[in-house]
């Protein structure tokens, strides 16, 4: 199987770490961003939407990070995807909040655009306003996660169990520490839960690219989410 994706993308991540920690062999061609590789046609024939990870495994190609973890999961039957319908529906729904809510406020309307210079709004006003009410989403969407979908009694997204729901929604948490200097000492059950994910084996090697990308980053004015 193929996997086309960049070290220092939050959506590849996820599904290089699984493979990482669960023994999945994946062949990793790198999509470089930082030139724009993506838009090429080249690219543009593999995925028209101009964005990473695709998964190819033979003629069958997959988009979108949730799918393919799930489709990996499945495939390997790993148990980090469980069967049991119920158990199921939670992993399918904390990945849906993540990408619905997280994701959408903390990455994309308060990260993204201070590391990204595509995501910058055109004005200083209108980039400044996009800040401020991803900030103010952001620590909702956070408070919810330390206090209700994570709490005092789950280690994990889903229980005591991790599960892929946990590789998904750790790169969307941990890119804005990383890139912008946020700690999360306001949120306890997500800095221990955070914690747990970056004791794995993996999680050194696997963010590299990332971390290298983020030292680049201080003293160039980032707010961090307090």
């Amino acid at each position: 199987m193929k996997l086309y994706y960049h070290p220092a993308s939050t959506t590849s991540r996820p599904i290089v770490m699984f493979a990482a920690e669960n023994g999945i062999a994946l062949d990793l061609q790198v999509v470089d961003l930082f030139t724009g590789e993506h838009y090429q046609p080249p690219y543009e024939a593999i995925n028209p939407n101009h964005l990473i990870p695709v998964l190819e495994d033979g003629d069958f190609r997959l988009t979108e990070s949730s799918a393919i973890l799930k489709y990996l999961a499945d495939k390997t039957g790993s148990p980090l995807y469980p069967a049991e319908l119920k158990a199921r529906a939670r992993v399918n729904e904390r990945m849906d909040w993540v990408n619905t809510q997280l994701a959408r406020d903390y990455c994309y309307g308060f990260v993204y655009p201070q590391i990204f210079p595509h995501h910058k709004r055109r004005s200083d006003e209108a980039h400044d306003a996009t800040l401020q009410w991803g900030k103010e989403r952001a620590q909702g969407w956070l408070k919810v996660l330390n206090d209700h979908l994570l709490g005092a009694g789950n280690n994990y997204l889903c229980g005591d169990r991790i599960t892929i729901a946990d590789y998904f929604a750790a790169e969307f948490v941990a890119v804005g520490e990383i890139t912008t200097g946020t700690n999360f000492s306001a949120y306890p059950h997500i800095e221990r839960w955070l914690g747990r994910m970056k004791a794995l084996p993996n999680w050194k090697p696997v963010h590299e690219a990332i971390e290298g990308f983020g030292a680049s980053l201080r003293g160039k004015g980032v707010q961090a989410l307090v």
